[in-house]
């Protein structure tokens, strides 16, 4: 099913894609999503509900990064939810966003890992706060808890906007836009292709 509201010409349909796609280097496009995916660290992992069927999503907070910096990696409980519902269906989005709106949307396929030198390389303390301690010398939240393991959520592609100029200058490009009907130029949105993702891993290999 698609849309087709308008006879635009040579016109674009969407103007407002036009006019912030950003294009640049691969390096620039990922070392920029790396950054900001960072600096943002909380996100919401959505995920297909295994017994509604229904896109669900939690908070997760990020716990490290691999593949220099393109996969996502969050601790979780194995006995949660959240692994039943990858079991089932393995694909995820995960999300991020800032106080200035700028945000990054990640497409990608997680896998659940129990390996416990890598559990062992990202551990924490305050897991304990979230697991809990059951009392009997063995699920206590600490680094050899057999509940810990890792969501590595492996991406297959990325869209992701950033701002591209300052408060004052993008309130008055938008006020421009308003009086003249022209999409406003006020950020840079860049997509990561699979192919893009696909290249850079061969990159990191080499």
């Amino acid at each position: 099913m698609s849309f087709s509201n308008t006879s635009t010409g040579d016109a674009p349909a969407d103007p407002y894609k036009t006019a912030n796609k950003d294009e640049v280097g691969l390096k620039t496009k990922i070392d920029d999503l790396v950054e900001f995916i960072n600096k943002c660290k909380f996100c919401m992992m959505t995920t297909r509900d295994s017994s509604s069927d229904n896109l669900v999503s939690r908070c997760m907070a990020l716990a490290a990064t691999e593949g220099d910096g393109i996969d996502l990696l969050f601790h979780t409980n194995t006995e949660s939810g959240k692994t039943d519902d990858l079991a089932a269906d393995p694909h995820v989005n995960v999300s991020f966003v800032n106080p200035s709106g700028e945000w990054a949307s990640i497409a990608g396929v997680a896998s659940i890992k129990t390996d416990r030198s890598l559990i062992s390389k990202h551990y924490h303390p305050t897991l304990k706060a979230w697991l809990g301690d059951l009392g009997d010398g063995k699920h206590d939240g600490s680094e050899s808890d057999p509940r810990i393991g890792i969501i590595w959520v492996k991406m297959v592609s990325a869209t992701y906007m950033l701002t591209a100029k300052n408060i004052f200058s993008r309130a008055a490009e938008v006020a421009t836009s308003t009086v003249t009907g022209k999409p406003a130029h006020v950020n840079s949105l860049r997509e990561v292709t699979e192919a893009d993702v696909e290249t850079w891993r061969n990159a990191q290999v080499v």
